[in-house]
């Protein structure tokens, strides 16, 4: 049970979004990391209840790969057997999409006037291999158009802690120039952050749309983070269409800190 100094969830402030973010204090949402695939299942339970929504997760394998939900799309077929992929998008209203993360970044996207919805993991593979811009494009082949897009990127490592090989960094700026970093301690570093406003800005998202994490999962304890600790349990970010069936309750679950 969380305490008001402890939020179970954060939502965006980006107008027109419908999401949040949830903490520790939620709990571990992944079936694969963690101790407990019991918990997590309980705490996925919660979400929903919270949101007023089922909440579908996937099988994220660092690709650039969308998948569609529509309302020919078996809804207990997709929770039995997920798909891999790193992305999903959805003109739904009954149902949200979760992203699942610890280091990497969770995105949502929204657009209001289409009732056009995405939510994607990227990872540093996911953010050079094109997850964000495939993303955008997926839901503009169902009505949204890039410039109403809302875009909020959730809590994520920063570029002052993600150190990599020299070797990684080369090629992460061949392919994102706005990824280059350096730690702290002035090690080379990806900055995934920086990385996601030049990919969303190539998408054609406005900058008054995007919104950047103001945390870094490594250094805020609210958020699991596998650099921290290998055995970390997994949060997520949610998002949903505006309009009917959310929890009227849910708005005194979710704190924005």
């Amino acid at each position: 049970m969380t305490t008001p100094d402890q939020p179970w969830a954060r939502r965006p402030a980006i107008p027109g979004l419908r999401a949040l973010v949830t903490t520790v204090h939620a709990g571990n949402l992944a079936l694969h990391a963690g101790a407990d695939p019991g918990g997590a299942r309980a705490a996925r339970a919660r979400l929903e209840e919270r949101i007023g929504r089922r909440v579908l997760f996937v099988s994220q394998i660092h690709s650039p790969r969308v998948v569609r939900i529509d309302r020919t799309t078996d809804l207990d077929a997709f929770a039995a057997d997920p798909p891999e992929c790193d992305a999903l998008v959805t003109a739904r209203d009954d149902v949200a999409l979760a992203m699942m993360v610890a280091d990497c970044m969770p995105i949502a996207f929204a657009d209001p006037d289409a009732g056009v919805v995405g939510a994607a993991h990227a990872g540093r593979r996911g953010l050079l291999d094109g997850v964000i811009q495939n993303t955008v494009a997926a839901m503009t082949d169902l009505g949204a158009r890039p410039e109403r897009i809302r875009a909020s990127v959730g809590p994520s490592i920063c570029g002052r802690c993600y150190e990599v090989p020299a070797d990684m960094l080369e090629e992460a700026v061949r392919s994102n120039p706005a990824a280059s970093g350096e730690t702290r301690w002035g090690t080379p570093a990806v900055d995934l952050q920086s990385g996601a406003r030049w990919a969303l800005e190539q998408a054609g998202i406005r900058d008054e749309h995007m919104e950047l994490p103001t945390v870094c999962t490594l250094e805020d304890e609210d958020f699991f983070s596998h650099r921290r600790s290998s055995a970390s349990g997994r949060f997520a970010t949610a998002v949903w269409r505006d309009g009917s069936a959310e929890n009227p309750d849910s708005a005194r679950h979710a704190a924005q800190r």
